[in-house]
């Protein structure tokens, strides 16, 4: 199969992209520098120059591709303009679909379960709680409209990714931000009791996911990269104090935004997720490191 691929120079793109290869693949990846297009032919990936707000170009790669894996991140960060980056997303997404309709094509698009439900696990049937989510709730329009691309001849599927997808090589997810938090602060700190748990998956399974949902996902599938359905925020906090040789204390939910900045919001809650539907529609089973025994591995404190 040739497929498109956004993102593919990310740290869960280029994962992808190594997966689709050897399973025989042909995979061609958006470029929008000439570093990112080194990068991708060194990988053994063809280039198709462009970036996500150029339509045109995305229409182009997708028309010429057997299937389409959205996996680009514009990353959230303090400085990020969340409403401009979720209609970047939302989009792309758009355009890429309405390329793709009535071809019968497969188009995986990454979301996330971060706060699909609260106080149990999340599963593949849930739809978000546009009220309850917030700011969070900018991604699920994006969702909506790859779900609906289902009634429009496009094997569509919403793949959402568990919050914490760790692994070697992870710079700017959660897991790091947390490990320069506690660094910084001298402390790895959990809010209240810190009983409450988000999921992880270690990203070389979540790259399987994507090529399986490539390959065989139903048309309109809801799936679950989730390896850990939820991990207590307070044994996080406790790995990482082993590790770095830092105090690991409580903070109070007031002061959560003074001690976690932008990440205040996001730290208390307590969202787990399942993944057994996934597991089951796609025989699907994480096979590496869970998150504790990945952070005790050592690689995200090699400076």
């Amino acid at each position: 199969m040739r497929v498109f691929l956004t993102g593919a120079t990310g740290y869960i793109g280029s994962a992808v992209a190594a997966e689709l290869l050897g399973a025989g693949h042909q995979v061609v990846g958006l470029a929008r520098s000439d570093s990112a297009a080194e990068a991708l032919s060194a990988a053994g990936v063809q280039v198709h120059r462009g970036e996500l707000e150029e339509l045109k170009s995305l229409r182009e790669g997708a028309v010429a591709a057997d299937g389409v894996v959205y996996a680009a991140n514009k990353h959230v960060t303090e400085t990020t303009d969340p409403v401009a980056r979720a209609r970047v997303e939302l989009n792309a997404v758009e355009a890429i679909g309405a390329a793709l309709e009535g071809s019968g094509k497969p188009f995986v698009v990454t979301s996330g379960t971060l706060g699909l439900a609260f106080g149990r696990p999340g599963t593949e049937a849930d739809t978000p709680d546009v009220e309850k989510l917030g700011a969070s709730a900018l991604r699920v329009p994006a969702e909506q409209a790859v779900i609906a691309m289902s009634e429009r001849g496009v094997r569509s599927a919403a793949l959402r990714l568990a919050p914490l997808v760790h692994g070697e090589g992870d710079a700017r997810g959660f897991t790091p931000a947390l490990i320069g938090i506690a660094r910084a602060k001298g402390v790895s700190a959990y809010v209240g009791d810190g009983s409450n748990r988000w999921p992880a998956v270690h990203r070389l399974d979540a790259a399987r996911l994507y090529r399986l949902a490539l390959e065989s996902a139903p048309a309109g599938s809801r799936l679950h990269a989730v390896g850990d359905e939820g991990v207590p925020f307070r044994e996080i906090a406790e790995t990482v104090g082993r590790q770095l040789k830092v105090p690991v204390a409580g903070v109070a939910a007031e002061d959560a935004a003074g001690h976690f900045g932008f990440l205040g919001p996001l730290v208390s809650l307590d969202t787990p997720a399942s993944s057994a539907l996934t597991r089951e529609r796609l025989d699907w089973r994480p096979t590496h490191l869970p998150l504790l025994a990945d952070i005790e591995e050592g690689h995200y404190f090699r400076r």
